[in-house]
């Protein structure tokens, strides 16, 4: 029986680490931007070539934490897909629910990399989603797909997969679920265990403005209100915050020498349900995330940082950071 079938795109990410750039401000969009010189040589500081995407982070996050996992994906006959592929079975995921697509190319991001923070340049393939005949697993981790997977049966073909088996759903959605409305499926909301997602998507999804102050406490229960059992906000370098249903968590980010930021989010995720499974309750479970999370950013990539079984029991031995209850 597997423990857990991601189910989401992957790609393949070109890591492009440059030091010629700044930071500016534009205070017009209250935002950071990042410029370099137009039609310059820029000179790069290294290039790094990997397997990656939401999906397939928390894939390989879970077997690496021991967990028997599977990975619903599509990509395409390309060199690309057979790197893709390749990666999974080196890293023990199932691949019998990869669909590869004759004559298509597999995704592929551009990640550019200044001073720690990323700046990503994504192409999706428009892939036709249809849910596999899958075999029931202990958890569901749903994420980010392609913007036309409103064009396809997905959801509704999920929603009766949870309801017929009794799986549980780790949601995490994507940017372009967010702006197709998560709101929209109260039904996949209900049948959620637990819902992850950062700061600036939990105010998105609830119609709170970037600039607005919201407390903490207020986006998790309005969250939880939608139906999710728990709750869980990531909010960078200050951590993340949680809510099980009657108690309201903080834990600050393990300290961690930050090299790169890219799939820290996922190493979160995939932490907590990794916690989750290995029957720890959400207060402990924020712990393995948290672990998980400082791990990735202090290597380049989002896979190479991701903690083994024993390394994750190594970490939170040595880091006494706890998650505390907000009052």
């Amino acid at each position: 029986m597997l423990d857990l079938i991601s189910i989401g795109d992957s790609t393949i990410d070109n890591y492009v680490l440059i030091h010629d750039a700044e930071i500016q401000c534009n205070l017009d969009k209250k935002q950071y931007v990042l410029c370099i010189k137009y039609g310059d040589k820029i000179p790069v500081d290294k290039l790094v070539h990997q397997v990656a995407g939401n999906a397939a982070n928390s894939a390989v996050g879970a077997s690496r934490l021991k967990l028997k996992s599977a990975i619903y994906t599509n990509i395409g006959s390309d060199i690309s897909g057979k790197q893709i592929i390749e990666k999974f079975k080196s890293e023990g995921v199932n691949t019998r629910y990869v669909v590869i697509h004759k004559d298509m190319e597999s995704n592929l991001s551009t990640v550019l990399t200044f001073q720690g923070e990323r700046t990503i340049f994504v192409y999706h393939q428009s892939w036709k989603y249809r849910l596999p005949d899958l075999d029931t697993p202990k958890w569901i981790y749903f994420t980010s797909l392609a913007p036309d997977f409103t064009q396809t049966n997905i959801l509704n073909e999920l929603i009766s997969f949870l309801e017929r088996t009794g799986s549980k759903l780790l949601y995490s959605p994507g940017t372009y679920q967010i702006k197709n409305g998560v709101k929209k499926n109260p039904r996949l909301l209900a049948l959620t265990e637990i819902f992850i997602v950062n700061l600036e998507e939990a105010k998105k999804i609830l119609g709170h403005s970037d600039e607005e102050k919201v407390s903490i406490k207020k986006l998790l229960k309005s969250m939880a209100d939608l139906g999710p059992k728990m709750v869980v906000i990531t909010d960078a370098h200050k951590g993340s915050f949680g809510y099980d249903g009657g108690r309201f968590y903080q834990i600050e980010a393990f300290p961690a020498k930050l090299v790169e930021m890219t799939g820290a989010g996922d190493a979160y995720s995939s932490g907590v349900l990794a916690g989750l499974f290995y029957g720890k309750n959400l207060q402990e479970a924020m712990r393995w995330g948290a672990a998980n999370g400082a791990s990735v950013v202090e290597k380049i990539g989002s896979q190479e940082g991701l903690l083994s079984y024993t390394g994750m029991q190594s970490k939170l031995k040595d880091c006494k950071i706890t998650a505390k209850e907000i009052q």
